[in-house]
């Protein structure tokens, strides 16, 4: 029962037929690349506190559905989070404080941050407080 609750997650979270290509692929690459996702989901949510036990379309909304702007210049590739309510889990973890190479860019640094506000706008709730 715990198996097929597996599977029954893994297919609801990464539906077999909502790839975005084109091209048909067969099904057992298809089924390679959901059990591979999941698998990633997995990893992920160990390293998040609270998260071992959280379905991977848990994890998917929380943490990897999110916009982010990207900045690249010749020595880094910087993506910058806005401030969202489950960021902290996130700096917590340690995993923004690991930079990655990316061997196909010319060896830049992969840097992740997490927005933070502004000091002028760190109070600026209170000011308008009736």
């Amino acid at each position: 029962m715990l198996i097929q609750n597996g599977v029954a997650e893994t297919v609801h979270s990464f539906h077999l037929d909502s790839l975005p290509s084109d091209v048909a692929l067969k099904v057992d690459f298809d089924v390679l690349l959901t059990v591979m996702a999941s698998a990633l989901h997995s990893l992920l949510a160990r390293k998040l506190r609270d998260y071992d036990r959280a379905t991977s379309g848990h994890i998917f909304r929380r943490f990897l559905h999110a916009p982010a702007r990207i900045d690249i210049d010749p020595q880094r590739v910087l993506v910058t989070l806005p401030r969202r309510a489950h960021n902290p889990i996130l700096v917590a973890s340690g995993l923004l404080d690991e930079r990655t190479e990316i061997p196909w860019r010319d060896d830049r640094s992969l840097e992740i941050r997490v927005r933070q506000l502004l000091a002028s706008q760190q109070n600026c709730w209170c000011e308008n407080r009736g």
